[in-house]
Order: structure tokens, then C-alpha cells, then sequence
């Protein structure tokens, strides 16, 4: 994906992306995740930090807000100077949040906003609150290009047991009736040998198939899903290609994991990337 602009093969971003999300200490997931990413696949990544947290592999020690008028502050007075072609949404933690970031995105006018609802942590702690998941379903799904939950967060946003693709089917036409214009709902929690993540539009229903890796460090999956989807996005490929190139990156970087840590580890952000000679 990078753009080579002169003989000596220096690279230059091709777009600039907003990432508004929590801080993943590990730096596995999160808006450390997205930053690695973003910045793997070729572009410029700014950054709207909502919360902050101690965590590690294991799990989850403590979360602290930040306030809803710093995060509004962070995007409005990145995006006036430098505006985004694209925003990535990751964990918006209380009702007043995202009304706050709600408002900002009215301001700024960015068409491409993709929203991965982050609501339970890879060890099973809740993140947000219930009034957080009514303002997202009620409010900020109308608001986006394309929501990306996981089988647990589909189940929390529509309240219905998902066990099986056609589950996943009938999940994110609730979504779509809800107001979500695009729904990708990642597979990865099915018991099954075979990864199955859904894209429904108005009009389509496309089913990417993949390969399954049978390992437990996939912290910061759907982070990184999200923000490939995003930079994608953001350098002017389409939905579907976007979607189709995100979950390949994401799979290639769980299938190179590096095994750090005691509990579920972090996938390979640096899998797309080839260092020069001179750096090594």
C-alpha cells in the first residue's frame, strides 16, 4: 500500500486518519493497535485518546476517563489543522462520551467513520456502560459508514444469541434496521474450523471466508480490523476491498504472533512491513 515518491524509495503517507479510542498499556490493542496499523498500511494516524488503561495480557487492573470536553477537544483541534479523510472509532466508554464525540464529528464533516463498539475485553471485562450501549444503538449507529462488532458485541447491541453464519446474517440486519447503513460482523467467536466474517449493506450480503488459527494470542483483533478497514478506506479503495484487504492483514498478522506474554497475546502489527538494509 505505500506510495514511493523518489528514487532513494522514501515513503510518504498516502492519507491521514483520526483515531478516537482508549490506550492499551500492552500496546496489543486499542489506540496503540490502530497507530501501528494505520501507520503499517501507509498512513498518517492522529489520535483522540477516550480512556486510559492499565492492562497487560492477562487482563484489565483499572480504567481512567477522560473527560468528554478534552476528547471533544482532541478531535476538533486536530481536524481543524489537519483534517482526516477518514476516522476510526474505537472504545467510547459512557453515554456523555458519545454525545460529546457525537457533536464533534457533526463539526469536522468526515463522511468516512467507521465504528468498532468495544464493550468487552478480550479477558471478559465490560468496558462500557448499558447507557453507552443505548446512545450507540439509538444514536451514533446513524452516524457512521460501517459498525464492525464481534459475535458478543453483536449480541449485547441486539439483544440475540448468535450460534451460527445465518445468526450472524439475521444479527446485522438488526443493525441495519437500528440505522446502520454497513454491518461487518466478525466470526472469530464461532465454534468452528473456519472463519466466517459478514458484510451486510442495504443490498448485499458478502461472506469472507478465511483460514482459522488455532492460537489464543489475538489481542487486539478487532482493533486492528477496524483501523486496516479505516486506511483502506481512507486511501479511496471501496468498501468491499477494504473490508476484503483488512481481514487478510489481520489474519497474516495473527498467523506471525510473536508469543509475548502470560495470557492472550498480541498479533504482529509489522507483517506488511519490509525494513531497509540500512535500518537493520
Amino acid at each position: 500500500m505505500y506510495k514511493y515518491y523518489s528514487k532513494k524509495n522514501k515513503v510518504k503517507p498516502n492519507s491521514k486518519v483520526l483515531i478516537v479510542a482508549g490506550s492499551d498499556s500492552s500496546g496489543g490493542a486499542g489506540i496503540q493497535a490502530d497507530i501501528k496499523t494505520i501507520t503499517a498500511l501507509g498512513s498518517y494516524a492522529m489520535t483522540a485518546i477516550t480512556a486510559i488503561t492499565a492492562q497487560n495480557t492477562t487482563g484489565v487492573k483499572s480504567i481512567i476517563a477522560i473527560p468528554p470536553k478534552e476528547i471533544s477537544n482532541q478531535i476538533l483541534f486536530t481536524a481543524k489543522d489537519i483534517k482526516p479523510d477518514a476516522i476510526k472509532i474505537g472504545m467510547l466508554h459512557s453515554a456523555k462520551v458519545i454525545e460529546s464525540v457525537i457533536h464533534s464529528l457533526k463539526i469536522i464533516k468526515v463522511k468516512k467513520i467507521i465504528l468498532d463498539p468495544v464493550m468487552v475485553a478480550k479477558g471478559g471485562t465490560k468496558l462500557i456502560d448499558n447507557e453507552a450501549i443505548k446512545n450507540i444503538k439509538n444514536k451514533l449507529i446513524k452516524k457512521i459508514l460501517l459498525i464492525t462488532p464481534n459475535i458478543p458485541e453483536a449480541e449485547l447491541l441486539t439483544q440475540k444469541k448468535i450460534n451460527s453464519v445465518n445468526d450472524m446474517v439475521t444479527a446485522g440486519k438488526l443493525l441495519i434496521k437500528l440505522g446502520a447503513k454497513n454491518v461487518l460482523i466478525k466470526g472469530g467467536h464461532l465454534n468452528s474450523d473456519q472463519m466466517s466474517d459478514i458484510l451486510l449493506t442495504k443490498k448485499k450480503i458478502i461472506l469472507f471466508k478465511s483460514k482459522k488459527y488455532r492460537t489464543k494470542n489475538t489481542h487486539g483483533t478487532g482493533c486492528t480490523l477496524s483501523s486496516a478497514i479505516t486506511a483502506n478506506l481512507s486511501c479511496g479503495k471501496d468498501l468491499i476491498k477494504s473490508c476484503e484487504l483488512g481481514i487478510k492483514y489481520v489474519n497474516e498478522a495473527i498467523k506471525s504472533n510473536m508469543n509475548l506474554g502470560k495470557g492472550n497475546g498480541p498479533i504482529n502489527h509489522l507483517n506488511s512491513i519490509i525494513v531497509s538494509k540500512k535500518f537493520r
